[in-house]
C-alpha cells in the first residue's frame, strides 16, 4: 500500500528558534544533539541485547600525568633541522659538488628546496584552515582529500618511516664501524672481518641501539626532546669543526687526496660539471632526500600547542636555515677540494714541483689520462669522507654522522606511531583499531612504539635495505604531492569552508608544486614511481569500496557538490530524445523500512543507473522529528545498498502530501517521470482514503508521469513485522523539564537511555534506545523470538537476491508508449530475472472481437496469425526478443457468472459507499472487461514469475471509484507479482538508430 506511515516524534514537538544557539541557553538542541552523537553506539545489527532498566552510568578513564605540548621551536624547528641536516649533509654533499659542480650543484639544492618549500606552504594553509590534531601528515591530507587518500598516504608513511628507523640505524651502526677501524689498528670487528661478520655486528649493534630508542620513545616525549636537543648541538659542533677546516692548513696526506684550501684555480675547476656515469637529475635523485624532512614537525602536531603557528613558522625556518647551510657549504667545498685526485703523495710533490715529465709520473689531478694504469680514489667524486678530511679533528664529522642518524632514527620511531594512532582512531582499515589506544597524559602510542620496533628489527636483520629505498623516498615525496593537490582542490571546489588564515598561499603555486613533486618521483626513477602510485592506488580502493564512516567535510566532498550541480544543470539545459528515455521513479512508499519490497523492486529497476526518490507522507497532526527521520531512513537505505532519495512531508491529507512530493521531487530534469505505488488491497475498508488514492493516480497524469502499481501476494506493508518508532520515545527529544535540562548539563542522564518495547502478546522487555532508532533493522521474530511464519522473511526480500526462472508475461493492451516492453526489458536486464523469457499478449482487433458464425472462424484464425505477425515484426523492430505472442480475442465475452456475483458481493460489502445497482449497470462493460482480463490472466499466466500489464486510464476519474478499485482488484487477485503500467502515451521506445 502506498500511502502514508505514522512515525510517532511526538516530544520532539519544538521548533528550531535562533535563541537555541545564544549562551546561556540550557536546553540548546545542538549540544544536546552533539552529545547525542558522541555517545551513540552503532546499530547495525539485526537483534538487540536484552539489557536491565535504568540510567547508564559510563566512568570516564581520567589520565593522570604531566601534559607536554611543545612551541615552534622545540617542536618544529629543531626536529626539521635534525632531520634536514641528515646523513646526506656529511657523505653525499661533496659528491654532489664533485659530479655537478658549483653551478648545477647549488642548482639541484634550489630545485629539491623549492619543491619542500611550496610544499610548506601548502602544509601551511592546511594547518591555518581548522584545528589541526594528531597525526600530521595524515592528518591534513586526510581531513582535506579525505579518507581514500588520507588512508593510503597514513599507511605508507607508517610503514615507510618504520623502514626508515632501520636505515637510519643502519647507517649509525656502520659509520660506528668505519671509525673504529679507522682510529682503532688492529680492531678486527666484534664477530670477525669477513663481509658476513661484518653483518652480524652491524645487527647486534643496531638492535641494541634500537632498543635504547624504544625505551627512550616510551620514557616520553619530554626526554625525545632532550636527547635531540644535544644531538642538534653536537651536529652544530660537527659543522664548526668543518667551516674552520676549511682555513687552515692541511698535511701534505690530505692535498694528495686533493684537499687544497681556498683557491681560485679549485673554483674555477669546480664550477663546471665532472659527471662520471651520472646526470644531472640522477644526481638529483641522490640528493633529495636529504631535504625529505619537513615534515619531522608536522608528525608530531598532537603534542603541539598551537599547530596552526608551529608548524608554518617551524618548517619555513628550518628550511631556509638548512637552504642556507647547503649552498654555504657547497660553496665551500667546490672552493676547497678537487672533484679528483690520485691519493699519491709522490705525484703531488712532482705535480707541485713541476717535475712530472723528468720523473715520469702523473699530475695528481689528472684521473682521466689514459696513461694511468690505477683509477683515482680521491677527490670529492671518488671519497665520500671528504668532509672528514676537510674538518680540524675529523672525529668531529662521525659525531655529526651519529647525530644526524641517531635523531632521525628518533624521529622515525616517535612520528610513525602517532600517525598509525590516529588512522586506527578513525578506523578506515580493519585489525588496526587497537593501536587507537593512547597510553598516559600525552597519549602515547605505545602499541604503535612496539610495532614499529618489530619491522625496524625485521629489516635490520635482513641488513640490505638499498632495495627499498628509493621507493621510501617515493613515498615521501607522493605526501607532499597529495599535500600539495588538497590545497590547490580545496581553492578549486571554491568551498566556503576553506579559509587558510596564511597570508603566503596561492592555490596556483599549490598546484604547481603537486606537479613537481610528481615530476621528481619519476625522476628519481619511474619505476618506484610506478610501483608507489599503484600502492596508493590499491590502497585507495580498498577505503573507497569499503566506505567507512568518516565525514570530515573535505574538498572531495565538496568537488561532488560542485560537479553534480554542473551536471544537473548540464542535463536541464539539454533537449530530451527518446533513445535516452529511462524510468525515474517517485515511489510513494510511505515509511520505505514498511515496504521494503516495493522500495526494492523500484530500485530493482532504477539500479544505480537512474533516478530514484521515496516519498513519506505522515498524515498525523502531531509535529515529528523529520530531519532525524530523514537522517535515519537515508542512512538505513545507503547501507541497505539501495541508491536514491527519502522525502518526507507532514500533511493532514495524504491527496496534498503526495501531490506536494510530485511537484517538488527532483531538479530539472533529473526529476521522476513514473510514479510508484504499491496497490491498495484494503480498499473496501478505507473508500476515502482510496479516492484520495486514485486522484493521486490522475494528478500524476496531469503532472505528465507516468504510473505503475505494483501487486505482490500478501501485500506490501510489513509495518506488523517491523520494529516501529512508534514504540519509543524518539532518542534526541528534549528534556521536558528546567530540571532535565540541568541534569544533562551537569553530567547527569537527563533522559532514559532505555526504553521498554513490548510486542503484540509478548513479555515487556527493555532495549537500548539507541539502537532501536535505526530504523527497519530488526524483525519482531530476531528481536522477540515470536511465533513468525518463516517465508515472512523471504517475502520480505523477494525483489532482492532470489533468482527467477520462467516467464515474464506482458499484457500490452492498449498504446501507451511502450513502457510496458521498456519495463520488462530492464528487468531482464537485471540478474533476478535475465534467465527468464519474455511472453506478449495482446488484444486483437475489434473484427476478431465481434460475434461471427463458424463459417469465419478460418479467415478469424488467418487475421490472427496476421495481427501476430505484425506483433512480432514490431518487437524486432524495437530489438526485444520475445519469445511467443498471443493475441486475445473474445474480450468482450461475458466472464462467467461466478466471477460476477463475487464482485457484486464485493460491492454490497463496502461500508457506506457501497455502489447500487445501477451503478453497476451503467458500468458493465468496463466491470465485465476486467473481470474477463482476471479470467484471462488466471488461464495464461497464473505461473509467471512476473507479469507486466497496461494500466486503464482512460475510465480514470469518470468511473466509480469503488467499482474502478474493485474491477481492478478482481482483475489482479490472486496472480504472481503483478505490475500495472500506465504510460501517459509518451514515447519510451523507437526503432530508430
Amino acid at each position: 500500500m502506498g500511502d502514508a506511515g505514522a512515525d510517532d516524534d511526538s516530544n520532539y514537538n519544538k521548533p528550531f528558534l535562533l535563541e537555541s544557539y545564544l549562551p546561556g541557553f540550557e536546553e540548546s538542541r545542538l549540544l544536546k544533539r552533539m552529545d547525542h552523537e558522541k555517545g551513540e553506539p552503532p546499530a547495525n545489527k539485526l537483534t538487540f541485547d536484552i539489557i536491565e532498566e535504568g540510567d547508564e552510568n559510563e566512568e570516564k578513564e581520567v589520565k593522570k600525568g604531566k601534559v607536554i605540548k611543545f612551541g615552534w621551536v622545540e617542536g618544529v624547528f629543531m626536529r626539521c633541522l635534525l632531520n634536514i641536516w641528515g646523513v646526506m649533509l656529511f657523505l653525499r654533499l661533496t659528491w654532489v659538488i664533485g659530479q655537478a659542480g658549483i653551478v648545477q650543484g647549488l642548482l639541484l639544492m634550489t630545485i629539491a628546496n623549492v619543491v619542500t618549500t611550496v610544499t610548506t606552504l601548502s602544509m601551511s594553509a592546511v594547518c591555518t584552515n581548522g584545528q589541526i590534531k594528531g597525526g600530521g601528515v595524515y592528518y591534513m591530507i586526510s581531513r582535506s582529500l579525505g579518507p581514500e587518500f588520507g588512508g593510503a598516504i597514513g599507511l605508507m608513511f607508517t610503514l615507510a618511516n618504520s623502514i626508515a628507523v632501520a636505515m637510519y640505524v643502519i647507517g649509525f651502526c656502520e659509520s660506528l664501524l668505519d671509525m673504529l677501524y679507522f682510529y682503532i689498528e688492529d680492531f678486527q670487528g666484534i664477530m670477525g672481518t669477513s663481509p658476513s661478520q661484518k653483518m652480524n655486528d652491524v645487527r647486534i649493534i643496531g638492535l641494541i641501539t634500537l632498543t635504547l630508542c624504544l625505551a627512550l620513545a616510551i620514557v616520553g616525549m619530554e626526554w625525545v626532546t632532550r636527547v635531540q636537543k644535544a644531538l642538534l648541538f653536537l651536529l652544530i659542533g660537527s659543522q664548526i669543526d668543518f667551516c674552520l677546516g676549511t682555513f687552515f692548513s692541511s698535511n701534505i696526506a690530505e692535498r694528495a687526496k686533493g684537499f687544497t684550501g681556498w683557491n681560485m684555480e679549485t673554483a674555477t675547476q669546480n664550477m663546471h660539471p665532472n659527471y662520471q656515469g651520472e646526470s644531472f637529475w640522477s644526481v638529483f635523485a641522490v640528493f633529495f632526500p636529504a631535504v625529505t624532512g619537513i615534515v619531522a614537525g608536522a608528525n608530531l602536531s598532537g603534542d603541539l600547542k598551537d599547530p596552526a603557528t608551529a608548524i608554518p613558522k617551524g618548517t619555513l625556518g628550518a628550511i631556509g636555515l638548512t637552504y642556507v647551510t647547503y649552498v654555504v657549504y657547497g660553496i665551500m667545498v667546490g672552493c676547497t677540494y678537487l672533484s679528483a685526485a690520485s691519493g699519491s703523495i709522490m705525484e703531488y710533490n712532482s705535480t707541485i714541483m713541476g717535475t712530472t715529465s723528468e720523473d715520469g709520473l702523473l699530475r695528481f689531478d689528472d684521473c682521466f689520462s689514459d696513461e694511468r694504469l690505477e683509477s683515482c680514489t680521491s677527490g670529492t667524486v671518488y671519497d665520500q669522507q671528504s668532509m672528514a678530511t676537510i674538518s680540524i679533528t675529523g672525529y668531529l664529522i662521525y659525531g655529526g654522522c651519529f647525530a644526524a642518524t641517531l635523531s632521525s632514527a628518533i624521529a622515525s620511531l616517535v612520528g610513525a606511531p602517532r600517525v598509525l594512532q590516529a588512522l586506527a582512531k578513525d578506523k578506515l582499515y580493519p585489525g588496526i583499531e587497537s593501536f587507537a589506544q593512547g597510553y598516559g597524559a600525552n597519549d602515547d602510542p605505545i602499541r604503535g612504539y612496539i610495532l614499529v620496533f618489530i619491522i625496524s628489527v625485521i629489516c635490520i636483520i635482513i641488513g640490505d635495505l638499498n632495495v627499498v629505498s628509493g621507493l621510501l623516498s617515493n613515498f615521501f615525496v607522493a605526501s607532499y604531492a597529495l599535500i600539495n593537490f588538497s590545497a590547490f582542490h580545496a581553492s578549486a571546489t571554491k568551498s566556503p569552508g576553506w579559509r587558510p588564515s596564511f597570508g603566503l598561499y596561492n592555490p596556483w603555486v599549490s598546484l604547481f608544486g603537486a606537479f613537481l613533486c610528481t615530476a621528481v618521483m619519476f625522476l628519481m626513477g619511474w619505476v618506484t614511481a610506478i610501483i608507489t602510485i599503484v600502492i596508493i592506488a590499491i590502497l585507495y580502493m580498498w577505503i573507497h569500496y569499503r566506505k567507512p564512516e568518516a565525514n570530515w567535510g573535505s574538498s572531495t566532498q565538496a568537488a561532488v557538490f560542485v560537479k553534480a550541480l554542473k551536471s544537473v544543470q548540464s542535463l536541464t539545459d539539454t533537449p530530451e530524445h527518446v533513445k535516452n528515455y529511462r524510468p525515474k521513479l517517485l515511489v510513494l512508499s510511505g515509511n520505505p523500512t514498511h515496504r521494503i519490497p516495493l522500495l526494492d523492486f523500484g530500485n530493482l529497476i532504477t539500479k544505480k543507473l537512474s533516478l530514484l526518490v521515496t516519498g513519506h507522507v505522515i498524515t498525523d497532526e502531531t509535529p515529528k522529528n523529520t530531519t532525524k527521520l530523514r537522517e535515519d531512513v537515508q542512512d538505513w537505505m545507503q547501507r541497505g545498498k539501495i541508491n536514491g532519495f527519502y522525502n518526507v512531508l507532514q500533511n493532514k491529507s495524504f491527496e496534498d502530501g503526495a501531490l506536494a512530493c510530485l511537484a517538488l521531487s527532483g531538479l530539472g530534469k533529473l526529476a521522476p517521470n513514473m510514479l510508484l505505488m504499491g496497490f491498495k488491497s484494503d480498499w473496501k475498508n478505507d473508500i476515502e482514503r482510496t479516492v484520495e488514492y486514485l486522484n493521486v493516480w490522475n494528478k500524476a497524469y496531469d503532472h505528465g508521469l507516468s504510473v505503475i502499481v505494483l501487486r505482490v501476494k500478501g501485500g506490501l506493508d510489513y509495518s506488523n513485522h517491523i520494529v516501529d518508532e512508534d514504540l519509543i520515545d524518539p532518542e534526541d527529544s528534549f528534556p521536558s523539564t528546567e530540571n532535565d535540562a540541568e541534569k544533562k548539563l551537569n553530567g547527569g542522564p537527563g533522559f532514559e537511555r532505555k526504553v521498554s518495547v513490548q510486542a503484540t502478546g509478548k513479555k515487556k522487555v527493555s532495549v537500548d534506545r539507541a539502537q532501536v532508532s535505526k530504523l527497519g533493522q530488526a524483525i519482531n521474530i530476531l528481536v522477540f523470538g515470536g511465533n513468525q511464519p518463516v517465508d515472512v522473511l523471504s517475502d520480505i526480500k523477494q525483489f532482492q537476491d532470489k533468482k527467477r526462472r520462467g516467464n515474464i508475461d506482458i499484457w500490452w493492451l492498449y498504446d501507451d508508449g511502450g513502457l510496458p516492453i521498456l519495463i520488462s526489458h530492464v528487468l531482464q536486464s537485471r540478474q533476478q530475472f535475465e534467465e527468464c523469457k519474455l511472453r506478449i499478449f495482446t488484444l486483437g482487433s475489434e473484427k476478431l472481437n465481434r460475434q461471427s458464425s463458424v463459417f469465419d472462424v478460418f479467415s478469424k484464425n488467418v487475421e490472427k496469425k496476421m495481427e501476430t505477425k505484425d506483433m512480432e515484426e514490431l518487437l524486432s523492430k524495437f530489438r526485444i526478443a520475445a519469445s511467443d505472442v498471443t493475441v486475445i480475442s473474445q474480450i468482450n465475452n461475458r466472464a462467467e457468472e461466478k466471477t460476477w456475483d463475487e464482485f457484486k458481493s464485493a460491492m454490497n460489502g463496502v461500508p457506506h459507499s457501497a455502489p447500487t445497482e445501477a451503478d453497476i449497470e451503467n458500468e458493465s462493460t468496463f466491470i465485465n472487461k476486467h473481470l474477463k482480463l482476471g479470467e484471462m490472466l488466471q488461464k495464461h499466466s497464473k505461473d509467471s514469475q512476473m507479469i507486466l500489464m497496461t494500466l486503464p486510464q482512460d475510465r480514470l476519474g469518470k468511473t466509480n471509484p469503488v467499482i474502478y478499485a474493485g474491477a481492478l482488484d478482481f482483475m489482479t487477485r490472486d496472480l504472481p507479482p503483478l505490475l500495472l503500467v500506465g504510460g501517459n502515451n509518451i514515447s519510451a521506445l523507437t526503432f530508430h538508430t
